[in-house]
């Protein structure tokens, strides 16, 4: 690889330095260092080989970071981080000290909006314009956005706003691959993947402009108006024209020439009072390796892989994925009750749903990155009879707080919310953390919240949720199971009812979902120490087992509670809400998240952080009951005096 040109590179005014032939030089060293370091570390590949040279251009265009350029996500964003000085830490991306996988505004002055969920862009580039705007800057702001993102209805309202106020310091640049991590539903997405290929459009225009140029001015100005309305129906400019933006294109995405001329041309129409403006860019996801474009979906987020030839070693699990057991036994259930339905949010493989969507194409439902809609679409279904599974993110159930609330909730609906990915996620970093479902659910009226401590557990959960006769929440963890036997038959578990592991009478214990495993473990090394603590595992949020809690609690004088969640809102404070109604007080302490932003890093180290693992459960445990009043502290010599 020739890195001659990339060594010369820190900032984008280096790049903005080189003559444009050399552009193509660049663009091929920035996909090889991609694909070479991704290899190495992991990451998001197929969708930043797609935009490596929409950023080239972009950046080369426009004066960044003067000029504002606002990613979507962030997923296509690796040429940008390279190219505004991080390719030298670009090896430990996603790892803990290293680069995020998304952009951050606290990383390079060069990431001028932070964004893990989808559409956000040009709601934000659009704020950004209007400020500009106001403070008399002659700059712009650009927001580069995927077809997939399109199915957002923020990014529509977004569109609607920006047409409505004419704000002609506003560029959107469309990375049109037909597909945002997977392929595309909806109708937007097929008035897209109909537009015709760059080369074709300019073919049209340029035979229309050799045949009207003999005709007489009034037959070309009515030939011209013929060719807009044949435009209007051969591409979507009349829908994004009907928004109120001038629509240019569309262009290939992979030809700089194209793409330098396309853009300046954008360029020089901003800020001339006449509107905002959108470049549509045809590109290929995974473009420029052979693997990735082949397979976009497989090589959207990978795992340490062999450059050369493409193939992804996949170490032996030692047990199956959560998100697996859940496909899994849904799909059972669903077989045997054509009532039950299953909804994602463009994420089928992500929730494992994909297995149900061929296997039951009619009770299955994409909506596309419209969580809102998700939610909303699911409580319709429930008046009618069926009993919709929405299966969405943690992080990304988020977006649908409204809808929870008051289409699903105040109307007590028969809608299972079935939380992938909560607690830490790893790599991801913030944006994806997991963290706050406890505490924005339990607050709901109606809503029943659980979480399993294995992967059996969660079986019977789904079945309990599916047949209870309102909202349920369901959160589960990212990665595989314990490894635990499973139960032939699925069976639901009573509401509200938890269950004691470990009898003790020195500290009751009392754990959520995935931190059920280590406090048993952890009541093990206390019993070596002379303390014998309960272990209970609370199975439910919301209702508590507040019964047996508060036996337990009695019985051993002291509490600790330990969840993978937010402690502000969270189940500990469930807990002690719970008994300080009852009127009990009990020397406690919460085990969870601080209140602080979790960035990428491992998960098993960040658990180790917040004193979450076996060691930090059992040392907490230690100190509270030492900390009793009349109790001796003494290795290996039993607590008393309470």
């Amino acid at each position: 690889m020739n890195t001659n040109l990339l060594d010369s590179i820190h900032t984008p005014a280096n790049l903005r330095e080189l003559p444009a032939s050399a552009l193509t030089e660049v663009a091929a060293a920035l996909r090889e260092e991609i694909v070479t370091q991704v290899a190495r570390s992991g990451g998001h590949l197929a969708s930043s080989l797609g935009a490596v040279e929409l950023l080239l251009a972009l950046h080369y265009v426009f004066d960044t970071p003067h000029d504002r350029l606002v990613l979507d996500v962030g997923h296509q964003g690796y040429a940008h981080k390279l190219l505004t000085g991080r390719r030298e830490q670009f090896a430990s991306i996603g790892k803990e000290g290293g680069p995020a996988k998304f952009l951050r505004r606290s990383e390079s002055p060069f990431d001028t909006f932070g964004a893990g969920h989808a559409g956000t862009s040009i709601s934000a580039a659009l704020g950004m314009a209007r400020g500009l705007q106001a403070a008399g800057e002659d700059a712009c702001a650009v927001a580069l956005i995927g077809d997939g993102a399109l199915t957002a209805g923020m990014a529509l309202e977004a569109l609607n706003h920006a047409g409505h106020i004419k704000q002609s310091n506003l560029l959107v640049v469309l990375n049109d691959n037909e597909m945002s991590i997977e392929p595309n539903v909806g109708a937007i997405g097929a008035l897209l993947s109909r537009t015709l290929s760059a080369p074709s459009a300019r073919r049209l225009r340029r035979l229309a402009k050799d045949m009207l140029a003999p005709l007489p001015q009034p037959l070309q100005q009515l030939a011209r108006r013929a060719e807009q309305s044949a435009k209007a129906l051969l591409t979507p400019a009349t829908l994004f024209e009907a928004f109120g933006f001038r629509y240019i294109g569309p262009v290939s995405g992979h030809d700089l020439p194209a793409l330098l001329r396309t853009l300046g041309n954008a360029r020089s129409m901003l800020g001339n009072g006449e509107g905002p403006v959108l470049v549509h860019a045809i590109t290929r996801k995974g473009a420029g390796y052979a693997p990735a474009e082949q397979d976009p979906l497989k090589y959207h987020g990978v795992t340490p892989f062999d450059a050369a030839t493409g193939q992804m070693p996949k170490p032996a699990a030692p047990a199956p994925s959560y998100t697996a057991v859940f496909a899994d036994a849904l799909l059972e259930l669903a077989q045997a009750d054509p009532r039950i339905v299953a909804i994602t949010a463009a994420m089928a493989g992500g929730t494992g749903l994909s297995r149900f969507a061929e296997a039951l194409p009619e009770q299955f439902f994409d909506v596309g990155i419209a969580e809102q809609h998700a939610v909303t679409f699911a409580a319709g279904l429930a008046t009618t009879g069926r009993k919709p599974v929405a299966a969405i993110y943690s992080t990304f159930l988020q977006r649908g707080f409204d809808q929870i609330v008051h289409d699903v909730c105040l109307q007590n609906l028969d809608v299972t919310f079935a939380l992938d990915r909560a607690g830490l996620v790893g790599a991801d970093g913030a944006t994806h953390q997991g963290l706050y479902d406890i505490a924005y659910l339990r607050c709901l009226p109606n809503m029943v919240l659980m979480a399993p401590k294995d992967e059996n557990e969660l079986r019977h959960m789904l079945r309990t949720a599916i047949e209870y006769p309102g909202p349920v929440a369901l959160r589960y963890p990212r990665g595989n199971g314990l490894g635990v036997p499973l139960d032939a038959d699925i069976r639901a578990l009573p509401i509200g009812r938890g269950e004691l592991l470990r009898e003790g009478d020195d500290l009751a214990i009392v754990a959520l979902g995935t931190r059920v495993a280590p406090a048993l473990a952890a009541a093990e090394r206390l019993a070596a120490q002379g303390i014998e603590a309960a272990v209970f595992n609370a199975r439910f949020v919301k209702p508590l087992d507040l019964p047996a809690i508060a036996q337990l609690v009695r019985h051993c004088g002291a509490l600790l509670t330990v969840e993978e969640h937010a402690l502000a809102g969270g189940f500990g404070s469930a807990v002690l809400e719970a008994l300080a109604g009852e009127g009990i007080s009990v020397p406690a302490r919460l085990l969870a998240v601080p209140d602080r932003l979790v960035e990428h890093g491992d998960p098993a180290a960040q658990l180790a952080e917040f004193g979450l693992d076996v060691a930090g459960i059992a040392a907490a445990g230690r100190a509270l009951v030492s900390s009793l009043p009349g109790c001796i502290a003494t290795p290996n010599l039993r607590t008393a005096g309470r």
